[in-house]
């Protein structure tokens, strides 16, 4: 049931700081770390939208 937790908030928009109270660890890292096969994808969109934001990938 966490695993199902962890997977869907972080998709609808809960942060991962949020997230990690509400499962009771002690903090984000935590969380990070036991869930970062469900948390994963959405670092990864995070990721994507700040290259798109600051140009990530351009060369100078």
């Amino acid at each position: 049931m966490r695993h199902s937790f962890v997977s869907l908030l972080p998709d609808s928009g809960v942060p991962i700081e949020h997230l990690s109270r509400l499962v009771g660890h002690a903090n984000a890292v935590v969380t990070e770390t036991v869930y970062h096969l469900q948390i994963r994808p959405v670092i990864q969109e995070g990721a994507t939208a700040m290259d798109g934001l600051f140009g990530g990938g351009r060369e100078a």
